[in-house]
């Protein structure tokens, strides 16, 4: 088998691996899996992995510009869009691409965009989206067989793009949707969905450090030693009520729901609360590369100098290490609650029975992959609106109240969650037993 993984995750090197940290969650687990189901296969993908990514999951890396290069690509797109029609025509071919021929040599191609196929793909570039489509269709149309698995598709604008998109999510042979709310929204677009199956995300089955490798961490052990009830809390740019999501500086005043939640709920329980980044980031080559802190670290940095300017809270203290993905995760796995806007923090989170209440987006573009990601595990009740105060204070009490019964409940859904997950590929190889 000769597996190609392309799609919107297709980024610059390291930005998958070293940066938002569930990124990384949903990386390790989907290339396992697609081994397991094609056992010895050849997968080559236009992700840009590290050498010691490629080495030990047994994939290879082709140029990042076979897919996207941020120049000149829409003509190119074009042209091999016109390549391809003249083919399906013909049935000869009188001109190739690079990228053309790789296709043409694959047995399955794979779109992994995550909720990032759709009108969002252009905060990554100009035209991503229309790019992106051509190089599904120009796979749909060369190679054997092809899929779009794990995604979370989504928002479509009226006009623009859509008639393609339709066109081309038609044509897959299969589609995998990680959260069931993805699929009503396409068919409220228009969207053919009688080949597209909702499932869950991979990143629920991602593995922790063990817990001896997180020790030694300030403050961490502190939690491991249960001495008190410790609460994990995490946001990022996405949670605020004004966008941009990277918008800095931000006021003090843009944390205040924040901090009087933290406030009024650590007046209330006897718990450490403990601020944590959920994301990293490495100096741009040619410096060295090391695993630094990413753009979620200023932001819990600002909310506790707000929460200690007015000096209301109790107990609350910032994570100021770096922790890379497997550790991260071992982290929250030891939180008895965690109250989470980044939506694979709260799956970490969730993934260990650990109760979790999910903080939606507060601005545009919202993804509705936190709706479908809390509803999958069970925990669509815990779902806060992070610009109205009681939403989330009356939800992060409630899961206080009940935490025996959440961890019960997720001890129970979480297996069928995980199994969920792996169907994304088991169902790639019914392809090939017709």
């Amino acid at each position: 088998m000769k597996i190609l993984v392309i799609g919107q995750c297709t980024l610059h090197w390291g930005r998958m691996e070293f940066g938002n940290i569930g990124n990384f969650y949903i990386m390790e687990p989907f290339f396992r899996l697609l081994h397991e189901v094609f056992p010895n296969s050849d997968i080559q993908t236009t992700f840009q992995m590290s050498e010691g990514f490629c080495e030990r999951e047994n994939i290879n890396c082709v140029p990042m510009e076979l897919y996207y290069a941020w120049d000149n690509d829409l003509d190119l797109a074009k042209k091999e869009l016109l390549i391809s029609e003249n083919y399906l025509k013909s049935n000869s071919l009188t001109e190739t691409t690079p990228y053309i021929e790789l296709v043409k040599s694959m047995d399955l191609v794979i779109d992994f965009s995550g909720d990032i196929w759709g009108d969002n793909a252009d905060f990554l570039g100009d035209d991503r989206f229309y790019v992106g489509l051509v190089k599904d269709r120009v796979a749909q149309i060369f190679a054997k067989k092809t899929a779009m698995i794990a995604g979370s598709p989504g928002p479509f604008s009226e006009g623009k793009n859509l008639q393609f998109a339709k066109e081309v999510f038609e044509n897959f042979d299969i589609v995998t949707n990680r959260e069931s709310i993805s699929k009503g929204l396409l068919e409220s677009y228009g969207f053919n969905t009688s080949n597209t199956h909702s499932l869950t995300c991979p990143a629920f089955r991602f593995e922790p450090a063990l817990v001896d490798n997180i020790k030694g961490f300030d403050k961490i052990d502190k939690i491991l030693s249960n001495e008190r009830k410790s609460i994990g809390f995490l946001i990022c740019g996405w949670n605020f009520t004004e966008g941009p999501f990277d918008k800095w500086p931000r006021p003090d005043s843009d944390y205040e729901v924040f901090a009087e939640v933290i406030e009024k709920f650590s007046n209330e329980v006897d718990a450490d609360i403990y601020l944590m980044s959920h994301s990293n980031g490495f100096p741009l080559p040619p410096a060295e590369f090391e695993l630094i802190h990413g753009r979620d670290y200023p932001i819990m940095q600002q909310l506790q100098r707000v929460i200690d300017k007015r000096g209301k809270a109790r107990n609350v203290y910032l994570l100021e290490e770096v922790y890379d993905a497997w550790e991260s995760k071992a982290i929250l796995g030891q939180f008895d609650m965690v109250i989470s806007g980044r939506v694979h923090a709260a799956v970490g989170a969730m993934s260990q029975s650990v109760p979790t209440v999910v903080l939606d987006y507060g601005h545009e573009p919202k993804a509705h992959k936190l709706r479908g990601f809390t509803e999958s595990a069970g925990q669509l009740k815990y779902l806060a609106q992070p610009d109205i105060l009681n939403d989330v204070y009356s939800k992060v009490f409630e899961a206080w109240e009940n935490m025996d019964e959440i961890k019960s409940n997720l001890n129970v859904n979480i297996p069928l969650v995980k199994e969920k997950g792996k169907e994304n590929f088991t169902l790639l190889k019914s392809l090939f037993n017709e």
